[in-house]
């Protein structure tokens, strides 16, 4: 745990990395804890209303009978695990069983459509999945029917018999987590065990020292993402503070309320789209000592809003899924600067570098220093890429920023990613899921500004000789993207075009459908 001081500079300066040569992720969140406070609180669910506590020593109990059962189905070290599970008790002892194993967790998001999920088990070489009871109707069948082993860990039994961490090396790789870009499919970053020991000064800072008496975190974020498994779980359950999980419904002010009281939350994480809509309903929660937010740059409004809202000042934190938390505010240690996302975190190295890759004290691309402890192996199966993801010892991070004395002011992306309510979403992959539709000749996908959302995914559709426009067939391709694709990154409008902007090589020029959303959205 970081030291507490109440000197950004001297935290910082200070920092050093210890980062074991022998780690093993699953010893870190679960059997550390287990074997000195079995009876400590890890989980609270509070699904079903009151809190159903789960502690360090039942998730130890579950996780290694889990562990068993993915042994016997086949699952050895190195092999590619799938987690398609929401916020419970077992999703975390899933991702722990594989990492006992050595094997390779991989999140997964229970909204996406099937094309979406098969690019990236097959991608990753994905045999088994583990998944939820009330997985989509089919699903389980479907994934059998795609030569894949489902496993339902509520249904395994649990046993007495301990499963013992595979002795790992810190770089080895333990957690597989897929990115959206702009062309091809996702990228899937993989990190090694040493990932969480990266995340944990940045976390910490983002809630003024988590880990202090009483603490208890919880997020609406998907557990499936890494804001929701990185951020918040893997963070809380290593730090011995106790992680609320629940399966949300509809997002209001009022069910926020009651997890809260239910969980007894005193530190939240809430990405910039569910503050925003909690400003929508005038929303005022009581008892919390720490929000923290991340994703986007809130502005001084919404700063403003947020210290009346929750009586605490809101930590904005940045970082992306190749290296995570580099960046964050902390109200314990400085007053926020709106517009910025705070001061890099201990032990990241951050510099803006200019068009030739120099470090420069203008505009540039925000890049990370190598040797940040939470940052990727590289991408899966793509050398290539992972290259030219580095210039010389720096990462990039493909966002704008500049700095504003010694904080970091977010400027905009480089790229076309779309981030739509916290998403990072790839145009690549909606415009491929919408070409295999009958009427489809070529799409353009982009983002529309969107006040809510802050973007919207739309899609410019040019349609084949025999089908014409309409609103019907509009809301035939929403539903075929949401699906075949993904729930959350379906285009939520559609406009259909004679032609789109083309480069003379054929490539749809994503820049002026982007300009042309912006004036549609003025």
């Amino acid at each position: 745990m970081l030291p507490r001081v109440d000197s950004y500079g001297a935290l910082y300066r200070d920092f050093r990395w210890q980062v074991p040569e022998r780690l093993n992720m699953a010893v870190q969140v679960c059997d550390d804890w287990a074997a000195r406070a079995p009876d400590r609180v890890a989980i609270r669910d509070v699904s079903s209303g009151a809190a159903e506590v789960v502690t360090y020593g039942c998730l130890r109990q579950m996780a290694d009978s889990l562990a068993h059962q993915l042994v016997a189905h086949g699952v050895s070290r190195g092999d590619r695990v799938g987690v398609l599970r929401t916020q419970s008790a077992w999703t975390a002892a899933a991702h722990i069983a594989c990492w006992k194993i050595g094997a390779i967790s991989i999140p997964l998001f229970k909204l996406f459509g099937v094309e979406a999920l098969l690019t990236r088990l097959e991608d990753a070489g994905v045999g088994v999945v583990i998944a939820d009871p009330d997985a989509t109707e089919g699903l389980v069948e479907w994934l059998k029917g795609a030569n894949r082993q489902a496993l339902v860990a509520e249904e395994i039994t649990l046993t007495d018999q301990p499963f013992e961490a595979a002795d790992t090396d810190a770089e080895d790789p333990a957690v597989l987590i897929y990115t959206s870009g702009t062309t091809g499919s996702p990228k899937g970053a993989l990190h090694a065990h040493r990932m969480l020991i990266g995340h944990l000064p940045g976390v910490e800072m983002s809630h003024d020292f988590l880990g202090s008496e009483g603490d208890c975190i919880w997020t609406p974020a998907d557990w499936a993402w890494i804001g929701g498994l990185f951020d918040v779980l893997m963070p809380g359950l290593a730090l011995g503070v106790p992680v609320v999980a629940t399966r949300m419904g509809k997002f209001t002010a009022d069910e926020c309320q009651r997890i809260i009281a239910a969980g007894s939350v005193r530190n939240v994480f809430f990405p910039p789209t569910a503050l925003r809509m909690l400003k929508a309903e005038g929303a005022v929660i009581a008892g919390l000592r720490t929000v923290a937010s991340g994703g986007e740059p809130l502005g001084a409004e919404m700063l403003d809003w947020g210290q009346e809202a929750f009586g605490v000042a809101i930590n904005e934190f940045y970082g992306q899924t190749e290296c995570n938390m580099v960046a964050t505010s902390s109200g314990a240690l400085f007053e926020a600067r709106p517009a910025c996302i705070g001061k890099p975190a201990p032990g990241f190295q951050i510099a803006i570098l200019d068009d030739q890759g120099q470090v420069t004290q203008g505009e540039g691309e925000v890049a990370i220093k190598r040797g940040a402890a939470s940052m990727m192996l590289g991408y899966w199966k793509r050398p290539q890429e992972t290259e030219a993801k580095f210039i010389g010892d720096w990462m990039l991070t493909g966002d704008r920023g500049m700095w504003d004395g010694d904080f970091l002011r977010f400027v905009g992306r480089e790229d076309d990613v779309i981030t739509s309510a916290g998403y990072r979403i790839g145009p690549s992959e909606i415009e491929d899921g919408l070409l295999k539709h009958p009427a489809v000749a070529t799409v353009g996908v982009v983002g529309k500004p969107d006040p809510l959302r802050t973007e919207i995914v739309k899609a410019y559709v040019v349609l084949k000789p025999d089908f014409a426009a309409s609103d019907a067939l509009a809301q035939d391709l929403q539903a075929f993207a949401k699906t075949r694709i993904a729930a959350h990154a379906y285009p939520r409008e559609i406009a259909f075009l004679s032609e789109l902007p083309m480069t003379v090589t054929g490539k749809v020029i994503r820049k002026k459908l982007k300009q042309r959303a912006s004036e549609e959205g003025k």
